[in-house]
């Protein structure tokens, strides 16, 4: 939908479209908007694109140079579902207006930016990538943090702690135990019906799918799975995908959340990354070596392993994260890669078509910011090809059930936010390559995350009271 100027043109006319949609991903990775009515929109504003105040934009401009221009992509244009007066929504570039270059911060022109890298090295041309972001719907969520004092509570039929509460007078004890909801079919799983809703929305606002199925988790744990693509539309669909989820979700009732782990003993959301990199419609990822890879996939993961601890500051970019990234709960900790084996963090799914190769990063989650973190992990792969590093030899055991003295030889990833963010600041050279990620905004990114993981650690947590009240 909307291949050209010409055809967005065409399609507010056809649509008889009200308002044009401006919307732009902000460093968090969180969707903002503004509308305009489309009597006031014609062909000119793609070249002129659209004034906005960035200085309430977290982490983004200071207040005395403030103006920025959202500029919109018409390729991007989809009909919204979810607004009763039709809406045309157009996916925009933030705009420096004194030069009219892409505004360093902005994480979609940096995703441009890491695809122009690529071209640029002459190791390819194309970056592919297929995330699966896992998410939670409950059927009410309550919190409060105060002086008087804190606490969160989650709701949900589904859940194996609600067997004995009524819901409408009724109790139909439809549920499964815990971690054992992985593909339950109705009526222990509730959100067939809601799954597919969102799929066919997808699939009309231009997002293939190919799946949708309950997860491990039983207290409402689902995926949707949609088709790879190049590296901006690919995370373009990606935060369509999350407004689909938030909002279908709400329109049946229910709350919907893409935290990793907000459940406490149960398995959390992850979002594995599938990628590749091709030349001339050649997949570089297809080879004769170990899980059918070539020496460039392999070096590739060499590269993602090597700078896996400053990948996981914006690949894991919250303190929840690390509740997600335990032992036992099919977190992949472990910095091995294996065929197959899904304890590894990274994985080399089975094919027997070479178009289809591929490695599956397992340890992203959905939090992360999708260009940043797309673009990131391309950075990482890169500097494994550049540098030829070798990423040791594959692990085909459970690398879960490790015996203490192998465990102890295997890295892991970052145990918290606070260490993610100081490998990031250390090891930033490799990102910065060819003006990817600038200084300014991985130092824009990491003071607004050391705010946030300050703001957790200050806070007084329910579990200490249960641990030290009494001493």
């Amino acid at each position: 939908m909307g291949k050209s100027i010409a055809d967005v043109i065409k399609l507010i006319k056809e649509e008889d479209v009200k308002f044009i949609d401006f919307r732009f991903t902000d460093t968090r990775g969180k969707e903002q908007h503004v509308s305009v009515p489309s009597l006031h929109f014609d062909a000119d504003n793609f070249k002129t694109g659209h004034a906005f105040d960035s200085s309430s934009i977290d982490g983004w401009q200071d207040v005395q140079v403030s103006d920025m221009l959202l500029m919109p992509d018409p390729n991007s244009g989809y009909i919204d579902p979810f607004y009763e007066e039709s809406t045309l929504v157009l996916v925009c570039d933030v705009i420096e207006p004194s030069d009219s270059n892409a505004y360093e911060c902005d994480p979609r022109s940096l995703g441009k930016r890491a695809e122009l890298y690529l071209k640029s090295t002459g190791l390819g041309d194309t970056a592919f990538f297929g995330p699966e972001p896992e998410f939670f719907i409950f059927d009410s969520v309550q919190w409060n943090t105060d002086m008087s004092g804190t606490f969160f509570r989650i709701n949900s039929e589904e859940a194996s702690w609600s067997s004995w509460n009524d819901f409408n007078g009724v109790n139909t004890g439809y549920r499964s135990g815990v971690k054992s909801g992985y593909f339950s079919v109705a009526p222990v799983d509730k959100f067939q019906d809601m799954r597919s809703e969102m799929c066919i929305l997808l699939e009309q606002m231009g997002v293939p799918v190919q799946l949708h199925h309950h997860e491990v988790a039983v207290e409402g744990k689902n995926k949707i799975r949609t088709k790879f693509s190049t590296l901006v539309q690919r995370a373009d669909w990606t935060q369509i995908l999350k407004y689909v989820v938030h909002n279908v979700a709400h329109n049946y009732g229910k709350t919907a959340t893409f935290m990793p782990k907000p459940i406490v003993g149960d398995n959390g959301s992850g979002m594995h990354i599938h990628q590749s990199v091709w030349k001339d419609g050649k997949n570089l990822f297809a080879g004769n070596g170990y899980g059918g890879l070539s020496e460039f996939a392999l070096y590739y993961i060499g590269g993602i392993i090597k700078h896996a601890r400053s990948l996981n500051a914006i690949v894991n970019p919250s303190t929840n994260s690390y509740k997600r990234l335990l032992p036992h709960f099919e977190a992949p900790v472990k910095l091995a890669y294996s065929a197959r084996n899904r304890s590894a963090s990274i994985r080399i799914p089975y094919t027997a078509n070479p178009k289809d190769c591929r490695i599956e990063a397992c340890f992203p989650d959905s939090m992360a910011n999708p260009y940043l973190a797309f673009s990131a992990m391309l950075m990482a792969g890169l500097d494994g090809v550049q540098n030829k590093i070798d990423p040791g030899e594959a692990i085909d055991k459970n690398l879960h059930d490790f015996p203490p003295e192998e465990d102890a030889k295997i890295p892991t990833i970052c145990s918290s936010l606070e260490q993610a963010l100081n490998y990031l600041n250390e090891e930033r050279e490799f990102l910065t390559r060819g003006g990817v990620f600038t200084d300014a905004i991985l130092d824009s990114y990491i003071a607004l995350k050391i705010e946030e993981s300050r703001r957790i650690s200050m806070t007084t947590h329910p579990l200490e009271f249960e641990i030290y009240y009494s001493l």
